[in-house]
């Protein structure tokens, strides 16, 4: 049976270089009636495992270590057993948030995570965070973006630990290489899909940000 994704909108806020902004976020549960993962435990433990339900949640993944995408991660892991998984060079931003608590397990490009349905290539994607990482499921002709690509163009860059002509090498080699059905699933805000952003590419360079 193939697996289906649910989207979980929590509130709450991010914080970073003496900044804090009210954010919404998207986690997304993928899997079926028996397993499921989750990507990217913000702000409300509770309310994710409520969502998971009595199902078994096999990996908490975080697309990247804004505070906004992993505050609720080692709660959840708690609540559930789950394992959590972040890329190494996301590490020091991690730290900013959880300085006790290590990540369960390093995301590697290029390794698939399987659940029920579902097997969830990682691509790293660097840019808006060092170990950004992207996670793409050709049978479910859906990839889940975190903060690299939203609907109407490349994550924000402007703060620590986040570089545009990075971001923009990761979109276009990684990302607009992907066929152009495939439905992108963002950390925040609405979905798209590919074959509607990649032609802006040019136009997101020309703005540089």
């Amino acid at each position: 049976m193939a697996a289906r994704i649910e989207r979980l909108v929590t509130s709450g806020r991010f914080t970073l270089d003496g900044g804090s902004w009210e954010v919404d976020n998207n986690v997304w549960i993928v899997g079926d009636d028996e397993e499921v993962i989750v990507i990217d435990a913000a702000h409300d433990a509770r309310a994710i495992a409520e969502a998971v339900g009595d199902r078994r949640l096999t990996a908490i993944v975080c697309t990247h270590a804004h505070n906004d995408h992993i505050d609720a991660a080692p709660a959840l892991a708690d609540l559930t057993g789950a394992t959590i998984w972040l890329h190494p060079d996301d590490l020091p931003l991690w730290k900013l948030t959880h300085p006790d608590r290590d990540p369960d397990e390093h995301l590697v490009d290029g390794q698939v995570l399987e659940t029920a349905g579902a097997d969830l290539t990682v691509l790293h994607t660097p840019g808006h965070a060092p170990g950004a990482v992207c996670l793409y499921d050709p049978g479910l002709a859906t990839v889940f973006t975190g903060d690299t690509l939203f609907q109407g163009g490349p994550g924000a860059t402007g703060r620590s630990y986040s570089h545009f002509p990075t971001i923009i090498a990761s979109i276009r080699d990684r990302l607009l290489t992907l066929p152009p059905e495939t439905k992108v699933l963002t950390g925040h805000g609405d979905a798209t899909t590919i074959g509607v952003e990649a032609p802006h590419l040019e136009e997101w360079i020309a703005r540089g940000h």
